[in-house]
């Protein structure tokens, strides 16, 4: 019988996003993990943003500040921004 074996196209060998950076280290740099959601997905929002102007000329935002890959997701730059120290979250003052 012949051996059969799954090849799995498209996958890393080594995620990024979730486990690297380490969600502990994530938490360190902000107040409760709530605030380390919202803060990483605005930020997330901010990269997806600007690489959608990028076509048009158009740079409101400020890109990503760490080197990244052409595979990479907006929210896995994000938290390694936030890892990396490059960002500081701001406490607003909304009710």
């Amino acid at each position: 019988m012949t051996e059969k074996r799954r090849i799995h196209v498209g996958s890393v060998a080594n995620p990024e996003g979730i486990t690297n950076p380490p969600i502990d280290e994530l938490l360190e740099k902000t107040t409760s993990k709530y605030a380390l959601v919202i803060f990483a997905a605005k930020r997330a929002r901010q990269v997806n943003a600007y690489y959608s102007q990028l076509g048009e000329g158009l740079l409101e935002y400020v890109g990503p500040l760490v080197e990244t890959t052409p595979q990479e997701k907006p929210l896995s730059i994000a938290m390694r921004e936030i890892n990396a120290g490059l960002l500081t979250a701001e406490p607003t003052d909304n009710p």
